[in-house]
């Protein structure tokens, strides 16, 4: 029976060097001639060495095995991985994102979806309710009720353009407490979550774009990265990898401390009770109609342009700044949003107040805004990126459909790389203090 037991075991002497836990409670096994044990032991080698390498099934595939061949390790809850993330579109989504930070694992199984089923009735209705408000905007609605809803349109729309995400998530400049109480108010209006929770869920998405830490991973689909999101919980990474983004310098604005602490009761004030009561009360609009149009109608027209930032200006258009990343130029979007549809140059500098290279205001309200404001005084130290820092840019990583790689430009040599790394950050490293 030892005899047995010890070829049996030489038959593994390469599992039992490489599991030694098991290999001394093996050969104690074996020493004891306990037929049962040994089987039971050797029955624990191979399950482990199942899981770290799949593709060697057979025994003499291990026995020639030196190291695990494993597709990825945590180690100290940290994803190592060595290879760069395979996209199943390769033609949508280059692979040009290294899995070191929430990205699945090759051979890896993405957690099964958890739907949040009251969200996803919540947006069905808001849905309905908007198409209902569409058709009052042609039958029943007045003029002045429709204005007033293209005010609140617009008026939202900065609340997360120029404020939620150039000045809180991005701190692309500073304003005084009027500007930020205005800013704060269009965002409630806009209803996207508080600014804390929409800043911070932003600076992740910059930190680990398109990896499952993403809260709306393009690579997922069009429909995830403008909607799905929502309607389900979290990735475990998401949340995992958002604890290491720093969001503390946020709440210690008082605009965004109380907004937090009151979001509720500001809400039903100024997306919903506001938006309705006013064109009944100044221009006898019907309550039905005011509602639908003015704040059903508009607040979900808000949300779609707002998501078309995270799905089609990941999808579609140009990288004239950096070809080895998704963000992409896209017009269109830049158009409706204001200014934010300029996703590759926001995505490579994403502290420029402007959140594009260009200056012009048809393309980006937005900036207009903020440039009105620093005009009267309540916004300053507007930052933006050096031409020549862009140029580098553009020879060096650029897809050449950028006007300057047909030109002649010094801005070319590596060594330009540490001066254009401070504008790479995701906020300023000087402005990561108690001011806003």
């Amino acid at each position: 029976m030892k005899n047995f037991l010890s070829s049996l075991t030489h038959i593994t002497h390469c599992t039992l060097d490489q599991f030694t836990p098991y290999s001394f409670s093996t050969k104690a096994a074996v020493e004891s001639g306990s037929c049962g044990e040994v089987f039971r032991q050797l029955g624990c080698i191979l399950t482990c060495r199942t899981a770290t390498a799949k593709s060697r099934d057979t025994m003499g595939a291990m026995k020639n095995a030196t190291t695990p061949s494993v597709p990825a390790k945590f180690v100290d809850d940290s994803a190592i991985i060595s290879e760069k993330a395979k996209s199943s579109n390769n033609k949508q989504f280059p692979p040009n994102k290294t899995d070191d930070a929430g990205c699945k694992a090759v051979g890896e199984v993405r957690p099964a979806v958890q739907i949040v089923w009251r969200n996803v009735l919540i947006f069905i209705y808001l849905h309905v309710a908007a198409l209902y408000g569409f058709y009052l905007c042609f039958t029943a609605a007045k003029l002045p009720t429709l204005v007033w809803a293209f005010a609140l349109f617009v008026f939202g729309g900065f609340g997360i353009t120029g404020g939620a995400h150039r000045l809180w998530a991005h701190r692309c400049y500073k304003a005084k407490l009027p500007l930020r109480v205005f800013a704060a108010v269009g965002q409630t209006l806009a209803l996207q979550n508080d600014i804390y929770e929409w800043s911070r869920d932003h600076r992740v998405h910059h930190k680990f774009s398109e990896t499952d830490a993403d809260p709306h991973n393009a690579r997922r689909g069009f429909f995830f990265a403008h909607v799905g999101w929502l309607l389900c919980k979290k990735h475990p990474e998401v949340i995992r990898r958002g604890k290491t983004v720093d969001v503390s310098d946020l709440l210690q604005d008082p605009v965004v401390f109380y907004q937090r602490k009151f979001y509720i009761p500001l809400v039903l004030i100024f997306c919903f009770a506001m938006p309705t009561v006013v064109p009944w009360y100044y221009w006898g609009e019907s309550l039905t109609t005011a509602f639908f149009v003015a704040s059903i109608f508009r607040y979900v027209i808000t949300l779609n342009v707002t998501w078309l930032v995270n799905s089609a200006a990941h999808m579609w258009g140009n990288h004239p700044y950096d070809k080895g990343i998704n963000p992409a130029e896209n017009r269109f979007v830049a158009f409706i949003t204001s200014g934010e549809g300029w996703h590759n140059y926001h995505h490579v500098f994403p502290w420029d107040y402007k959140a594009s290279e260009l200056g012009k205001y048809s393309t980006n309200t937005t900036k207009a805004i903020i440039d009105f404001f620093a005009w009267l005084g309540l916004a300053y130290d507007l930052k933006s990126v050096p031409e020549s820092i862009i140029r580098s840019r553009v020879q060096r990583t650029g897809d050449g459909t950028h006007p300057f790689t047909l030109e002649d430009s010094p801005y070319v040599f590596d060594d330009m790389k540490f001066e254009e790394t401070q504008f790479c950050e995701i906020i300023p490293k000087e402005n990561r203090d108690k001011d806003v």
